[in-house]
């Protein structure tokens, strides 16, 4: 998993959510912005740790529950034991999960508005969020 470091304060959008700024809820927050594909709580201890920040696992979990429940992270379930989680405000995009290695893609763009359309008009009422994943090998395990 690739997570980089912090490039920028994630100061104000914590302030924006009302949430007191402590450098655990920054690190997780920065963690969250840079992460590449869905991340569980593991990920996100070993990526504290990584940077030497020292938070134990039932605060991360702490930290990403109050997220979710500002709507700064949301959580992902990709047909495993395990939840994870990515940065809300990512443009829409779908998953795809390699079935052999584990590997998780975003797969950018979402390609069914038509399809959203399509089906508020048959039911006559509205869709707030879908969710599509897509199973298969990836590239490195198709050969």
């Amino acid at each position: 998993m690739n997570i980089s470091h912090p490039k920028h304060d994630c100061t104000e959008e914590l302030h924006s959510a009302n949430l007191r700024v402590t450098p655990a809820r920054l690190t997780v927050l920065d963690i969250f912005e840079h992460a590449q594909a869905p991340i569980d709580v593991s990920t996100v201890v070993r990526a504290l740790e990584d940077r030497q920040e020292h938070v134990d696992e039932v605060t991360v979990f702490r930290i990403i529950n109050t997220f979710c429940e500002k709507g700064i992270v949301k959580p992902i379930h990709l047909n495993e034991n395990k939840l994870r989680y990515e940065y809300a405000d990512k443009p829409k995009h779908h998953h795809f999960i390699c079935e052999k290695c584990g590997d998780i893609t975003d797969v950018e763009g979402c390609m069914i508005s038509k399809a959203q359309k399509q089906i508020e008009q048959a039911i006559g009422g509205k869709v707030f969020r879908h969710s599509l994943e897509f199973f298969g090998l990836c590239k490195r395990c198709v050969i």
